[in-house]
């Protein structure tokens, strides 16, 4: 860890290319076509010194140019530069092609990973802290793995055996302009640390800033209707303004970094370069090296300076990939609130029986959301849970579902502990229909489905038959591929609700929550919505949640809650022949336990 608390640049990178190690092959074929720019950077300066000495000097050619007129040796120095150049090109080409492969099979595969840990992550957690800086990380900071494995480390190590091989070249053919044109580093090297100690956190800020941008933004756009509604739509666009400022300034500071880096870095390279022009026109003038050797070795310092700045300057823009890394690895760092247990009992399908054993649960530091909650329920019971806003309803159903566990306690699904079963075995015992349904911008037919993806065609039609949805939709342009829109709002809500009901028919679970199904509906639509739910609950366990007591009246029993404790537990008792109907109108059967 570094000095203020924050993973180290080594943690970081290590990281980094242990999530990298999937596509070391790609890496390596990536690295080995980059590598060929040393040897073609070599050869780039090569024509001008045999131009120089050979033709326009007049000195004999040497090597393979022995014996070549001056033509000749022209010629040939005509055709080295083109054919540098084309395969300069081919290998730059080859070398953007490997690296955009790679860079994308590597992004995105840690953005998947990333996104199936938010997955598992509880959804009070995502309450809590919203979903826009999750989504940033996932979409954004997930980048930085390309930049730390491809952009950052290899262009370095290519740059660093380009830049040697330069200066082993320049010491052979002047040993003191070898010495002058490395006089350079130690400067660069200073200004490189100072400046990469000071931006970090600004890239750090930046990212924070422009993730709080993205969550007004999304925050406007769901709740649309509600910014309309009251008219507050220059309020929202001033406060998204505001958070973009801070944005613009942030990064207005961070180019002006990296501006006035650049401009010392230049200065730099500008000193060194002009060191050796100046010695090396004496060393011309005394007979030390030729016309063309100090031509040679001022190429060789221009490329030499090229990947000594290339190195200088990814150093400091990786500070940018480690802070986006470092907030990627913070989400994929946070524990599921529910973890999955390493032996599980098998649960193919409940029967329904259900049991809360001193359960309590608070959220963070807060007070306790519920207190000793202890009842049991036979299977295939309808359970009332009543109790106002706050006094533990969604908790008491959260819990059942394991989008959370309890603090204190236990509870029992067919006598086993819920928390000995894998997550998705234990979902799959449920239906959830809430209070506003959720549909996904698709079809119809694809919303229905979701339930069951394996469905066909006919059972999906049946579920919306059960549902009283089938005579809406088939009336509908489209039919069962009708486009919802986003979030279902191309329907009324009670459409919305029996797509929904759909669902839970076609999941076909042994137990069922509904969270206050008909609040938010007319009487007619209500009067088929219910209709639809006595319908889905036969023969199973079912949990409706509400503040209305009338809605609890073909239920086998009541919970009522208050400030999370359980004050009162009701159950009817059928005599053998009444059924649920007769019994909602008869209620001298009704008796009380615990209440």
């Amino acid at each position: 860890m570094s000095r203020r608390g924050s993973p180290s640049e080594r943690s970081i990178y290590r990281r980094a290319f242990a999530e990298a190690r999937p596509r070391a092959g790609l890496i390596a074929l990536y690295f080995a076509i980059g590598l060929l720019a040393s040897p073609l950077s070599l050869l780039t300066p090569v024509p001008i010194k045999i131009v120089a000495d050979s033709v326009i000097g007049g000195q004999p050619p040497q090597g393979v140019l022995q014996g070549l007129s001056p033509d000749a040796v022209l010629a040939f120095a005509v055709f080295l530069t083109i054919g540098v150049a084309l395969l300069r090109e081919l290998q730059a080409r080859g070398t953007e092609l490997t690296r955009t492969y790679a860079s994308e099979m590597l992004v995105l595969g840690f953005r998947a990973r990333i996104l199936r840990h938010a997955q598992r992550l509880s959804v009070l957690r995502h309450d809590r802290s919203g979903t826009a800086d999750a989504t940033y990380r996932i979409m954004w900071d997930a980048s930085a793995i390309s930049a730390i494995a491809l952009d950052g480390v290899i262009p370095i190590v290519i740059a660093t055996v380009t830049a040697a091989s330069m200066l082993i070249v320049i010491w052979n053919l002047d040993p003191q302009l070898g010495m002058v044109s490395i006089a350079i580093t130690p400067l660069l090297l200073l200004s490189t640390g100072r400046y990469r100690s000071l931006v970090r956190p600004r890239y750090r800020h930046v990212k924070q800033v422009e993730s709080s941008a993205l969550a007004a933004v999304q925050e406007q756009l769901t709740s649309l209707r509600v910014v309309k509604a009251f008219g507050q739509e220059e309020r929202e666009h001033a406060r998204f303004m505001s958070r973009a400022a801070e944005g613009v300034s942030a990064r207005m500071r961070l180019a002006f970094s990296e501006g006035l880096f650049g401009v010392i870095n230049k200065g730099i390279v500008a000193l060194g370069t002009a060191g050796v022009l100046y010695l090396g026109a004496l060393h011309v003038q005394s007979g030390v090296i030729s016309l063309g050797d100090l031509l040679l070795i001022l190429g060789y310092i221009a490329l030499l300076y090229d990947p000594i700045n290339t190195i200088a300057s990814r150093v400091t823009r990786m500070q940018s990939s480690i802070a986006s890394a470092e907030r990627a690895f913070t989400l994929l760092d946070e524990r599921p609130d529910v973890p999955e247990s390493p032996y599980t009992i098998p649960l193919p399908r409940a029967s329904g029986r259900i049991a809360f054993q001193h359960v309590s649960y608070r959220y963070g530091d807060g007070p306790l959301a519920l207190d000793d909650v202890s009842f049991s329920i036979p299977a295939g019971s309808r359970v009332g849970v009543l109790g106002a806003t706050g006094a533990g309803k969604t908790t008491l159903l959260s819990l059942l579902t394991r989008f959370a566990d309890p603090t204190r306690g236990r509870i029992l699904l067919d006598g086993n502990d819920i928390r000995d079963h894998r997550v998705a075995d234990l979902r799959n015992q449920f239906g959830i229909v809430l209070q506003e349904p959720v549909l996904f911008g698709t079809t119809i037919a694809e919303n229905i489905a979701y339930a069951r993806e394996d469905a066909t065609f006919d059972e999906i039609v049946e579920a919306a038959r059960m549902a009283s949805a089938h005579e809406f939709i088939a009336a509908l342009p489209g039919g069962y591929d009708t486009d919802v829109g986003e979030r279902g709002m191309s329907l009324s809500g009670g459409e919305r609700q029996r797509i929904s009901l759909a669902r839970a028919f076609l999941k076909d679970a042994p137990i069922l929550i509904l969270d206050e199904p008909t609040s938010s509906v007319d009487a007619s639509t209500e009067a088929a919505i219910i209709a639809a739910i006595d319908r889905l609950l036969e023969g199973r366990t079912c949990f409706l949640i509400t503040h209305r007591r009338t809605a609890t009246r073909d239920c086998d029993m009541w919970l009522e809650l208050d400030h999370g404790r359980l004050v009162h537990r009701r159950t009817y008792r059928r005599p053998k022949g009444v059924g649920r109907a007769r019994q909602s109108r008869d209620v001298s059967v009704m008796a009380t336990v615990d209440g």
